[in-house]
């Protein structure tokens, strides 16, 4: 072989050149051979943002993902359980904790009865807590999902799972996926846009990675204040004359460069600058919330000049939904309430419930919310049983339960005004329409027009994907 050959076989990880893992070298140089000899020539470069076909005609065009951080309790928003407040100081049965063991308390701790009432609303008579008095008002246009369980019981690798489709860091994100698979409708900002509020998150920045996608597919944080981005503005005394010279000159550079050695990180080079360039002039306009209605603001709760808050990034997700995003991601932190699980639900209650509903219906009103699919939902839910500890200062909490929580979904080809799954009276187990992590990630492909089993990379002689190896069904019952 070559040296030129050997050039082209190599992929962006070149810090395996030199970090004297000869193993390692060769083995990246051979599995990820056709993921080099199939990068554009660089007279021939095209956006990998480019819009690709779908594996069918999807009732999606875009997803806006409302991450949760932390797990909100399930018992004090959507899985009302009477049962527990009769039982309110008792340990569970020992028939329904057998085998279970939990991150801060005992299987054998008393029973922790609902801290808030619940009443039916809507056509489809959907039993909310009183502390969601905007979702009530949305509830026959969003399915809620009573059954979700996952097999991880701490928050990194859960969110991580959630994000990825494993515990693990290092695989690419949803949003990754997304834009690999099918590219983005827009032209001038990321395919994939992070937003965060509410503080840091457990699983951090591998949840928007892009694994070992091409990076250019990585998720782009978005800043809540100033520029969106770090340095996106030019700076003073250098004009828009001399930013466009200097880029023609570095892509000349670079396409020179990848003439000679094939490599894909190249092309990524030369779309981060010329995207970059093209958010300069859209990226202020996009934060700018000034140009939104009084209405509109007051419908999300949203204040211009508080940049970073939940409400304004449920303002700019719908605004990058516009746009042509494919995968918007707003986390906001907060949930974990391992003490006082009556007080934190009832103050993130009061940050999340009013943007979330008016994201829907804001949507809907301007004719968006058939192909724009939305999630809420976190990691994993919490225990029936009480969290107290002195030693830690924790009294009337909620440790972390992978067994059962609820989730729900709107718009994008989801039946609206239903709702699916069921526990046992103890809020303990799923004993109906169990839905795993897995089978909501291969459901929202499936609103995205994509087969999630054939959404592939093959990377160290292994085809990955999103959704695992074991076989996976889209849920039938959320879908329209």
């Amino acid at each position: 072989m070559s040296k030129l050959e050997l050039q082209q076989e190599e992929t962006r990880r070149h810090f395996f050149e030199n970090c004297g893992v000869g193993v390692g070298k060769l083995a990246l140089a051979s599995l990820l051979a056709n993921e080099c000899r199939t990068a554009p020539a660089a007279d021939e470069f095209q956006s990998p943002f480019a819009p690709k076909p779908a594996t069918f005609a999807g009732s999606a065009k875009r997803v806006i993902y409302l991450f949760m951080a932390g797990a909100p309790s399930q018992l004090e928003l959507f899985d009302h359980k009477p049962k527990l407040a009769e039982l309110e100081g008792k340990p569970l049965p020992p028939s329904v904790i057998k085998g279970q063991r939990y991150a801060f308390i005992q299987p054998t701790a008393g029973v922790l009865g609902p801290r808030f009432g619940f009443r039916k609303h809507g056509d489809s008579g959907a039993e909310i807590s009183d502390q969601l008095p905007h979702l009530t008002k949305i509830v026959d246009d969003i399915a809620i999902v009573r059954s979700m369980n996952t097999h991880l019981f701490n928050h990194s690798p859960a969110q991580l799972f959630v994000n990825t489709g494993s515990g693990i860091p290092g695989r690419p994100a949803m949003g990754s996926w997304l834009s690999y698979g099918i590219g983005s409708e827009a032209n001038d900002l990321p395919s994939f846009i992070v937003l965060k509020s509410g503080g840091s998150l457990s699983g951090g920045a591998a949840m928007w990675s892009s694994g070992f996608l091409p990076s250019v597919h990585q998720g782009v944080p978005f800043r809540g204040q100033g520029d969106p981005i770090l340095h996106v503005s030019n700076p003073q005394g250098f004009d828009n004359q001399a930013q466009r010279d200097s880029l023609d000159l570095i892509r000349h550079l670079n396409q020179q460069r990848q003439k000679v050695v094939g490599d894909p990180e190249i092309a990524t080079r030369i779309n981060a600058y010329e995207m970059a360039y093209r958010m300069q002039s859209r990226a202020p306009e996009l934060m700018d919330l000034q140009d939104e209605t009084k209405s509109t603001l007051e419908l999300y709760g949203a204040n211009p000049g508080k940049g970073g808050s939940f409400a304004n990034n449920c303002l700019l997700a719908r605004r990058l939904a516009e746009r042509g995003v494919r995968f918007i991601q707003v986390y906001h932190s907060g949930w974990d309430h391992h003490n006082n699980v009556e007080g934190g639900v009832r103050g993130q209650s009061r940050i999340t419930d009013q943007a979330s509903a008016a994201l829907i219906q804001d949507l809907k009103q301007r004719g968006m919310l058939d192909d724009t699919l939305v999630v809420w939902g976190g990691e994993f839910g919490r225990t029936p049983m009480v969290e107290a500890s002195a030693a830690l200062g924790r009294t009337k909490g909620r440790d972390h339960h992978p067994q059962a929580y609820t989730m729900w979904l709107a718009g994008g080809g989801i039946k609206p005004g239903i709702s699916i799954g069921k526990t046992d009276e103890l809020g303990f187990h799923v004993v109906e329409d169990s839905v795993n992590v897995n089978e909501l990630q291969a459901t929202i492909l499936h609103c995205m027009g994509i087969d999630h089993s054939q959404l592939t990379f093959k990377f160290r002689g292994l085809n990955f994907r999103l959704t695992g190896v074991e076989k996976q069904h889209p849920v039938e019952k959320l879908l329209s």
